[in-house]
């Protein structure tokens, strides 16, 4: 045989490379309510199957990226598919980034507690027991990254808003103060959403760079309150007002663990005054935090975060008298313990939410076991506890609920 002929029959058997690789995982979960809720009809909070598919490619300085989740929830009664990264970046230099699609954005310094993120965020998801990354949900936007020795720049641009997944009633029943009550499917919220491109569009920035084993920050937002921050009587809609924000954070190394502080000034574009009851006051919101670890696979994070409001005055002369007051200071502490066993297949979680100035507290417990390289299994809670009816985690003390679900990767 010649050598001609050897090398036609080794192209001709040799394995094509496939153009893209796929993998993702089946994850399947289940939760209810742990008492009843006059507001719901159905008990169960999460009852779903989800396939998430993901892929990627690359052509010398493009960079390709999907990722879609197939989702049947058995509680809405409907199968949906959610994109959750249609993006495509573009690397002219090496100093620049540019990201245009969809896609799951994330910065500032807390945990679980967000000032300077005004990216969207899918509460039905955090409360019912979903993975955590849920808790961050995509949005249609450009990013540009400018990385320099001196400051560097991110700008994300939406050209139509991205709100929050926020509470409506149709899952969790939620505090309306017209109705003086806990409501649920029977009252959902309606709102109205900013929803005209390039006229209801978001800007935000951050500059940031390296100082020593530290990272400061500085960022500006422009755009409408995330979830709804206000109410119109006729028709009753609840509305998004528009927003702007400035903050800064530090985030570095302190003893033998990671601190971080994060400022934010909350401008309330439509009702600077104060004298609009129904719209949100402008805020001044502050977080410090810490965490380290404290024992051998043992990890301890603790926060305190505060929402101050401004022109308190103006707020309480305007109130309406139907409608309790809030108070000027809103003061939350967070823990998370983290203790990892088995070789790191187990892990045991907590994370607690306490608000003095409210009397109420939000308990994630969770355990997660690694049973392979593949098979995860998992449980947990969401518990809410509250004096008053009317506070934030008080309000949903009826939708305290357990899950438990297992994740197959591939």
């Amino acid at each position: 045989m010649s050598n001609a002929s050897t090398e036609t029959d080794t192209e001709s058997t040799a394995v094509k490379t496939p153009p893209f690789v796929l993998h993702g995982f089946w994850d399947t979960r289940a939760g209810t309510r742990v008492q009843s809720d006059s507001a719901q009809v159905k008990d169960a909070t999460l009852g779903e199957s989800r396939l998430q598919l993901k892929t990627d490619k690359d052509w010398d300085n493009l960079f390709a990226e999907f990722t879609a989740d197939g989702v049947f929830d058995a509680v809405e009664e409907r199968a949906k598919l959610d994109i959750r990264q249609l993006r495509l970046t573009w690397t002219p230099i090496d100093a620049l980034d540019i990201r245009i699609g969809r896609q799951v954005l994330t910065w500032g310094t807390g945990d679980m507690l967000f000032i300077n993120d005004l990216f969207p965020k899918d509460w039905v998801s955090f409360f019912s027991g979903r993975n955590e990354e849920y808790l961050k949900a995509p949005s249609n936007t450009l990013r540009i990254g400018w990385f320099n020795e001196g400051m560097n720049v991110e700008l994300a641009y939406s050209p139509r808003f991205d709100p929050d997944r926020h509470i409506t009633g149709k899952r969790f029943s939620y505090y309306s103060p017209l109705h003086g009550r806990t409501v649920g499917r029977a009252n959902r919220t309606r709102a109205d959403k900013p929803d005209h491109f390039f006229d209801d569009d978001e800007i935000a920035l951050r500059l940031y760079r390296n100082i020593g084993s530290a990272q400061l920050a500085f960022y500006g937002y422009s755009g409408f309150w995330k979830s709804p921050g206000g109410m119109q009587l006729i028709p009753m809609r609840s509305v998004f007002p528009k927003l702007n924000v400035y903050g800064a954070s530090l985030r570095g190394t302190v003893g033998r663990g990671i601190g971080n502080i994060e400022v934010g000034y909350y401008d309330s574009r439509d009702d600077r005054r104060g004298r609009k009851a129904l719209i949100n006051n402008s805020e001044f919101r502050m977080l410090l935090g810490y965490e380290r670890e404290i024992a051998k696979e043992l990890t301890l994070g603790l926060q305190y975060y505060l929402e101050y409001m401004m022109r308190y005055s103006a707020y309480r002369d305007t109130l309406p008298f139907f409608m309790t007051a809030r108070d000027r200071d809103r003061h939350v502490t967070t823990v998370r313990l983290t203790k990892l066993l088995m070789n790191q297949n187990l892990i045991l979680s907590l994370f607690a939410y306490f608000s003095p100035s409210d009397s109420d507290a939000y308990l994630r417990p969770n355990i997660t076991y690694k049973i392979s390289d593949t098979l995860t299994v998992e449980t947990g809670g969401n518990i809410f506890l509250g004096a008053h009816k009317d506070t934030f985690f008080g309000q949903f003390e009826d939708n305290t609920n357990i899950y438990a679900g297992f994740r197959v990767s591939f």
